[in-house]
């Protein structure tokens, strides 16, 4: 009988090794899938940093602007599609409310602009992977388009963390491009 038990008991944590991922990736789906709410009942001028904390949580990043006011950044990548920016005037009231993965921001993306713009603009990316041989590293961020397939924005930059260059495809890492079958 112990020798059972201690099968059971690697069974047991292997199990749960391998739904842990599942799991936290399930959570962290379903918290996005509450942002529409979360975000409806902020009230810009009213609601405060507080407010927005107790809804969003911890920022992944607290930018400062010019006016004094501060804009803090709640990714969803890499399993959403979405990034929100939301920012705060220099009374510490929500001024606005963006969702910053949008055809408008990627076509403000240029060669030459300098990656920490690029990061200030669009968020923490989904992925990036560099490429030895071209001396080039790509970034992706996830996001929707409204077609039937989810989609991802690119910006190759070279070591001089500079764009060199951008583009706009499917999302072949997406589940709905992973295949399956039996």
């Amino acid at each position: 009988m112990p020798f059972f038990r201690r099968a059971q008991s690697a069974v047991t944590a292997a199990v749960s090794a391998a739904l842990t991922p599942v799991f936290a990736a399930l959570v962290l789906l379903t918290a996005s899938g509450c942002d529409p709410q979360r975000i409806s009942e902020l009230q810009p001028g009213q609601s405060t940093e507080a407010d927005v904390r107790d809804r969003f949580g911890a920022p992944e990043n607290v930018w400062s602007e010019a006016d004094g006011g501060r804009t803090l950044e709640y990714n969803r990548q890499p399993a959403g599609q979405v990034n929100y920016m939301i920012t705060l005037g220099p009374d510490g009231k929500v001024a606005a409310v963006r969702q910053v993965l949008t055809p408008d921001n990627f076509a403000r993306v240029q060669p030459g602009m300098p990656m920490a713009e690029v990061r200030r603009l669009l968020g923490k990316p989904a992925k990036t992977a560099h490429y030895a041989l071209k001396n080039e590293t790509a970034v992706d961020w996830r996001f929707a388009d409204g077609s039937p397939s989810p989609k991802v924005f690119t910006v190759v930059h070279g070591p001089d963390l500079r764009v060199v260059r951008t583009q706009t495809g499917d999302d072949l890492d997406a589940p709905e491009f992973k295949g399956g079958g039996k």
